[in-house]
């Protein structure tokens, strides 16, 4: 398997959705900088940066796994 993670459609639009949380988060209030836009801004790069990591790993349970319960998350503050 010696395809770049960056060949992966799922990172590709995971990247995608960084792009979209950051552009979303700029029009929140600025007292929320440092709670609930860092929250969904660093929750979205880290859903790209462990499909990253677990295709470089090659342990798609897991990683599979983590990156679905890191797409969950972020969705409970916006829920509410």
């Amino acid at each position: 398997m010696g395809h770049s993670y960056k060949d992966l459609i799922v990172w590709q639009k995971a990247v995608a959705m960084v792009t979209d949380v950051y552009r979303a988060t700029q029009s929140f209030p600025k007292d929320e900088t440092y709670g609930l836009s860092s929250q969904l801004r660093r929750s979205a790069v880290s859903v790209a940066s462990n499909i990253a990591e677990g295709q470089g790993r090659l342990q798609r349970e897991s990683f599979a796994s983590s990156s679905a319960s890191r797409l969950r998350f972020p969705r409970y503050p916006l829920d509410a």
